[in-house]
C-alpha cells in the first residue's frame, strides 16, 4: 500500500516508524519530513501548507491513503479538499478540527455536551479582559490564546501584573499573530497533568495507553511551557478507575454530541487531562497525535497501525480490537539554546551514528541535512531519545544513556523526565 505522511517533525518520524513495521506499506513518501524520516521512506519537499501541491502529489503517485501529522493543515481544510478530490485521507475535516483550532469554539462543545472542564470566559477586548480578572482575583489563572500557537500558548498566571502582561502579549503585542486575537480565561485546576489519545471513525472510539509530557522548559516543572520537553508511558496516575471515567465522561460524549450536531470527526482525538483527586478533568483537547507523547505510545502498540488508519477512513473501526505492549517507554528532548523563545540553528550534531543500547533509538524533530552529509540542528525542539524497557525505571537510565551519546552546541535537556512516574509502585499498564 502506497501512504503519504504529511509532516516534519517528531511525531512524523514517530508514526513513520511504526507504519514501516506493517508488512502492507510497500511504499513510504513523507512530506516534507526530515533526516530521519529519510531513513524510513521518501521525503518530497512539499510544505504541509501547500494543500493543493500535496492532492497532486498524492494523485500522480496513485498514493491509497495519506496521514496527516501537524495540526495546521488540518484547521486548513486539508481533509476537504482531499476527499472532494475522492483521496482516501484521514484525519478530522475542517470544521471537527476546531477542536483544536479554536479554545472557545472547544470550550463551547464541552460545556455544550457535559464534558467536565474548568470554569471559563472568552474576550476579544484586552481591558474587559483584565477588567474580568481584577474582578475575579483569584489566582493562578490560565490564559489561553484562542488559535493555534504551537503549544506555547498558554501562561499559568500567579498574579495580576503576569495575567496583564500575558494578555498585552496575545492581544496587544500579537505575540501569536490572530492565534491571540480572542483569549480564554479559565479556572485554575489543581492536579496531574496526564493525556489520553483516541483513535475514532466518527462512531466508534478507540482510547490508547496513557502518557505524560513534561511542558516546563526546567526541571521540576520549573520555568516557561514548551512543545513539550519529554514523556513516557503509562502515566501512573491514569488508574484502571481514572482510565474508565475518561472513556466516558470525555471520549464518549465528544463523539457522540459531534453525531449530534451533524460534525464528521475522523482521526485522533488528543485529550489533555488534569487529574483532580482521581476525576479527569479536560484541558484541551487537540486534533492529532501529540508530541512527544506520540514517541512513547506508538511504540506500545501492537496491532497494525496501517490497519487502524485504514479503518478510520472507511469507517470501519469497530472490527479493530487494539493490543498494547505492557512495556514502559521513555523520551527525552533534546533542545536548542534559547528554547522555547528562540532556537539556535546549524549546530552540528555528533554522535548519531555511534551504537545506542538495545530498544533505544533517536527521533528527529528539529533537524537538517546540509550539503556535506552533516546532520544540523533546525529548531527548538532538536531530538528525541527514546527508550522501551520492560519496567520505567530501566527505560529512564537508558534513554539518558542514548543522550549521553549525543552532542551539539548549546544543548540542553531537563534531567527529570519521568521522575515522577516512579512515585507509584507497579503501575497500570494503560
Amino acid at each position: 500500500m502506497k501512504l503519504l505522511l504529511i509532516g516534519s517533525g517528531g511525531r512524523e518520524h514517530a508514526i513513520a516508524r511504526q507504519l514501516r513495521q506493517s508488512p502492507r506499506c510497500t511504499q513510504l513518501f513523507i512530506a516534507p519530513g526530515n533526516p530521519g524520516t529519510e531513513t524510513l521512506g521518501t521525503n518530497v519537499p512539499i510544505k504541509d501548507s501547500d494543500i493543493e501541491g500535496l492532492i497532486q502529489f498524492a494523485k500522480s503517485n496513485d498514493i491509497q491513503l495519506t496521514i496527516v501529522g501537524p495540526e495546521g493543515p488540518l484547521v486548513l481544510g486539508i481533509v476537504d479538499r482531499f476527499e472532494a478530490e475522492g483521496l482516501a485521507i484521514v484525519g478530522p475535516n475542517r470544521v471537527a478540527s476546531q477542536l483544536e483550532g479554536s479554545k472557545k469554539w472547544a470550550k463551547d462543545k464541552m460545556k455544550a455536551y457535559g464534558i467536565p472542564t474548568a470554569a471559563y470566559e472568552t474576550f476579544s477586548e484586552p481591558t474587559v479582559a483584565v477588567s474580568y480578572i481584577q474582578t475575579r482575583n483569584q489566582f493562578p489563572i490560565v490564559i489561553k490564546a484562542d488559535g493555534l500557537a504551537a503549544g506555547k500558548g498558554v501562561v499559568i498566571a500567579q498574579t495580576l501584573s503576569e495575567a496583564e502582561t500575558a494578555i498585552k502579549d496575545a492581544m496587544v503585542a500579537k505575540k501569536f499573530s490572530e492565534a491571540g486575537s480572542t483569549i480564554v480565561v479559565e479556572a485554575f485546576l489543581k492536579g496531574e497533568e496526564t493525556s489520553i489519545f483516541a483513535f475514532t471513525d466518527g462512531k466508534t472510539v478507540l482510547p490508547m495507553v496513557s502518557a505524560q509530557d513534561h511542558k516546563a522548559i526546567f526541571d521540576g516543572d520549573q520555568g516557561p511551557n514548551t512543545g513539550g520537553m519529554g514523556a513516557y508511558s503509562p502515566a501512573p496516575v491514569v488508574t484502571d478507575a481514572v482510565y474508565t471515567k475518561v472513556i466516558d465522561r470525555i471520549f464518549k460524549p465528544l463523539v457522540d454530541g459531534f453525531q449530534r450536531d451533524g460534525i464528521v470527526y475522523k482521526g485522533i482525538i488528543f485529550a489533555g487531562l488534569m487529574i483532580c483527586d482521581g476525576e479527569p478533568w479536560t484541558i484541551e483537547f487537540n486534533a492529532r497525535f501529540g508530541d512527544p507523547e506520540t514517541q512513547v505510545v506508538l511504540p506500545r502498540l501492537k496491532t497494525d497501525l496501517l490497519d487502524v488508519f485504514e479503518a478510520i477512513a472507511n469507517g470501519t473501526l469497530d472490527r479493530i480490537q487494539l493490543e498494547w505492549d505492557e512495556s514502559a517507554t521513555v523520551c527525552v528532548v533534546m533542545a536548542s539554546a534559547g528554547y522555547p523563545e528562540t532556537s539556535d540553528k546549524g549546530r552540528v550534531i555528533k554522535g548519531l551514528d555511534t551504537p545506542f543500547a538495545d530498544d533505544v533509538w533517536v527521533v528527529h524533530a528539529g533537524t537538517a541535512k546540509t550539503e556535506f552529509g552533516d546532520i544540523v540542528t533546525n529548531g527548538g525542539r532538536v531530538l528525541g531519545v527514546v527508550a522501551q524497557r520492560d519496567d520505567l525505571s530501566s527505560a529512564i537510565e537508558a534513554a539518558y544513556q542514548g543522550v549521553s551519546q549525543i552532542k551539539f552546541d548549546g544543548q540542553y535537556n531537563r534531567k527529570d523526565i519521568a521522575a515522577k512516574g516512579l512515585r507509584i509502585p507497579n503501575p497500570p499498564s494503560h
